[in-house]
């Protein structure tokens, strides 16, 4: 079994970066700044959120002026 073992171990020394790729695999690179990233993304979501939240403002307040005007037009 050592030689299986063996001629595994070299395949895989050899293949490893191909696999990463293939596999779509992370590596220790990869996650060492991740929750810097992911607090990054997290105040993204937040501003998004606040933005939704004034443009739904907006948009009910445009909807309602345009409820007067129609109004008043007729």
């Amino acid at each position: 079994m050592a030689g299986f073992d063996d001629y595994m171990n070299t395949y895989l020394d050899r293949r490893m970066k191909n696999i990463v790729e293939e596999w779509n695999l992370g590596t220790m690179k990869d996650f060492g700044d991740y929750l810097v990233r992911l607090r990054s993304v997290e105040a993204e979501i937040l501003e998004m959120g606040d933005f939704t939240h004034e443009a739904k403002e907006k948009l009910t307040n445009m909807e309602e002026r345009l409820e007067k005007v129609r109004e008043e037009k007729q």
